[in-house]
């Protein structure tokens, strides 16, 4: 099984960072709204709940990139994902209607491309996160050049050319 680009990293320690922040704000806001004075609270009690945070976001980072992963084989792309709900999809190439590769700034900058494999079949859904059924979030820039260019010929392939 392929791994994710080592950049994925940085994209799963931002999105706990920013969950992490959500999280904090609504904690302090739960502390003002009991009636707590925030002048009680000690800077330690603060250093130790920011080291917290940021170690257990380096975890989800790890364990997410660690647990992402994805093959191409004869007939089909096997993705692997997840940490605690494992997510397995086959798409067999001839449900594959199109593929698009975006790089955001952060990629650009780390070298790499987000990869969307669109089916036949396959609809939106909140608990996707808008992603279509063949995402992978992080590969090398060249390595999605090629993984599309060998989409598209599967597609050509099978509708008997363009």
């Amino acid at each position: 099984m392929n791994k994710l680009h080592p950049g994925a990293l940085w994209q799963f320690r931002i999105r706990g960072l920013v969950m992490a922040l959500f999280l904090l704000v609504f904690a302090i806001a739960g502390i003002i709204k009991a009636g707590s004075n925030l002048d009680r609270i000690s800077a330690g009690v603060i250093v130790v709940f920011a080291i917290l945070v940021l170690l257990f976001t380096e975890i989800y980072a790890r364990l997410a990139y660690n647990n992402w992963s994805y093959e191409f084989t004869d007939t089909n792309l096997k993705i692997e994902s997840g940490i605690i709900w494992k997510r397995y999809s086959n798409i067999p190439y001839e449900r594959v209607q199109n593929v698009d590769i975006t790089r955001g700034i952060w990629a650009r900058m780390l070298g790499y491309s987000s990869i969307n494999i669109q089916t036949a079949g396959y609809s939106y859904s909140p608990n996707n996160k808008g992603w279509s059924e063949g995402y992978l979030p992080a590969i090398d820039m060249n390595q999605a050049e090629k993984i599309r260019d060998f989409l598209i010929k599967k597609i050509t392939k099978k509708s008997g050319g363009l």
